[in-house]
């Protein structure tokens, strides 16, 4: 089905931070909220919901575990035994939740930078330290350092925190590496909470691989947090999915406080199964929508901005550009802020490898993707 953007003037009525965090002559391209009108079968769940009164606390029996392996067969061939999938708030929440249970207090966790800016806090805020393993780059692209990672895990780190696919960088972490970590990982005795929040919106030409389907030793060492907040435009509602596969890795997530999964919203489980379950239409529409506007920011770049460096992503919607020829400073987004009416994530959030570069949504209209370089360009 075809999917198509939301006008301007109906975009700015919405009240989420996207669209009120800066004043209505600046163009929003800076956090991961889509412009995308929501799936119809999600709106017509959250509605009948609202008005039976169904808001109240989650239920002890409820569908999404179901859900959520039925589409990951469907979608990926894992075999999710619905009986080890346990929810919460949102991912941020199952990663702190999930560190808490695998590390001790001062534990390194290692992360690869650039990397998602809140994966910075998270490590903290669950007690470890974290420890960075920067990604590789060559003329394939983006890769993890194998040999890094290794050097990190028998110096003592614990737990590794996985993005995959890769944030900001749009990289679905290959099979082979997500099956030497895993080797790595038991070896050490080190945690893989992998972070799977983008896979949904895996591209055609991309290949995503769950962590936990790749081999034993990922069984064995792994946890996957993910939710239906990426792939269907569902953050306000608040229900992420942790996901084991093995009776080793099982009591982290069933042994938590019973306060961590009755935090989930009632709300965001509704949508989120009718998300997994009915709204698969609706998400290849948003994926053709934004592979089309990879390829015209490409173009764009390429014609008006061809001093930016630009990879295109084989997962979401998010494009990371390196502005380091153009001479704009360690935080190009400042600029562009400034001076053209646009707001990109700064680069140097998402680590010292950030310098120079800025994140971009491109889960827009194109209009609104042309409008936004021709300013930049004019910059």
């Amino acid at each position: 089905m075809d999917v198509t953007a939301d006008p301007l003037s109906l975009l700015r009525a919405r009240t989420s931070e996207k669209w009120r965090s800066y004043p209505d002559d600046v163009l929003p391209l800076f956090v991961a909220e889509m412009d995308y009108p929501l799936a119809e079968p999600i709106a017509e769940a959250v509605v009948e919901a609202v008005r039976r009164s169904d808001t109240g606390y989650i239920g002890p029996v409820n569908q999404i575990a179901d859900a959520f392996a039925g589409f990951a067969e469907r979608r990926w061939g894992w075999q999710v035994d619905p009986g080890q999938v346990g929810t919460t708030t949102d991912v941020s929440v199952a990663i702190v939740e999930t560190l808490r249970r695998v590390i001790q207090p001062g534990d390194a966790v290692v992360i690869n930078p650039p990397v998602y800016p809140p994966f910075f806090d998270l490590v903290p805020e669950a007690g470890g330290v974290a420890l960075e393993v920067p990604l590789l780059h060559g003329p394939a692209g983006w890769f993890l350092d194998l040999e890094g990672l290794e050097h990190a895990f028998a110096g003592g780190a614990r737990a590794f925190l996985l993005c995959n696919p890769h944030n900001p960088l749009g990289h679905p972490q290959s099979a082979q590496d997500l099956t030497a970590v895993a080797e790595l990982a038991a070896r050490y005795g080190v945690a893989v909470i992998s972070d799977e929040v983008h896979a949904p919106l895996t591209h055609t030409d991309g290949a995503f691989t769950p962590y936990l389907s790749v081999s034993p030793e990922a069984r064995e060492t792994g946890i996957c947090v993910t939710s239906a907040s990426k792939g269907w435009n569902l953050a306000g509602l608040k229900c992420a999915l942790m996901v084991t596969a093995s009776e080793r890795m099982r009591p982290v997530v069933a042994g938590m406080p019973q306060e961590v999964n009755w935090r989930t919203s009632q709300l965001g489980l509704i949508a989120s199964v009718a998300a997994f379950s009915d709204a698969e239409a609706w998400l290849d529409g948003v994926i053709a929508a934004v592979e089309a506007n990879r390829s015209l920011l490409a173009q764009l770049l390429e014609t008006q901005l061809p001093g930016v460096g630009y990879e295109q992503p084989r997962a979401s919607y998010l494009a990371w550009l390196d502005f380091r020829r153009l001479g704009w400073g360690d935080d190009p987004a400042a600029a562009a802020l400034e001076r053209a009416k646009v707001a990109l994530h700064p680069g140097p959030l998402f680590g010292g490898q950030g310098r120079g570069f800025a994140r971009l949504n491109f889960a827009c209209s194109p209009e609104v993707l042309g409008e936004a370089v021709s300013r930049l360009a004019a910059k």
